[in-house]
């Protein structure tokens, strides 16, 4: 194709997109329905820290920064983050700091098992070790 015959094809093409556009109101119409995300609801009740450790005790790498934003949108403060030298298949909550409900809260934002570990040489309430079954939320796509 002359490259005379392609500047006037881009320019008819231009003009009747102008045309389109001016027509819509400026408004261009998208093809997909635009879903807003709503946060998620805090867990936490007003008032309360509830200091969490999350170990990824999996060979997925990642997944404990991915539990940490989960947490946090959900009221949580995640204090560390690692990576446990065991493995384990199942997700455990370990309650550090004697507070049982603290700890069945992240259980239960996690759907987890929950034990008592009391450790008060650490400066947290609650260790997650994450197992191969625990799947983190899909990710809201912004386009």
């Amino acid at each position: 194709m002359k490259p005379g015959r392609l500047i006037l094809l881009a320019l008819v093409v231009g003009g009747v997109s102008l045309f389109v556009y001016k027509a819509l109101g400026g408004r261009v119409p998208l093809p997909f329905r635009r879903e807003v995300a709503t946060a998620p609801v805090s867990m936490v009740p007003p008032g309360v820290r509830i200091k969490v450790e999350v170990l990824n005790a999996t060979r997925v790498p990642g997944l404990a920064r991915r539990a940490t934003t989960f947490l946090r949108d959900r009221g949580f403060d995640v204090v560390d983050i690692g990576t446990s030298p065991e493995q384990r298949g199942t997700t455990l909550v370990l309650d550090r700091s004697n507070h049982a409900e603290w700890a069945r809260l992240v259980g239960r934002a996690l759907n987890a098992k929950v034990e008592s570990r009391p450790d008060d040489s650490r400066y947290l309430d609650v260790t997650v070790l994450l197992g191969n079954d625990w799947r983190p939320p899909p990710l809201p796509f912004y386009p």
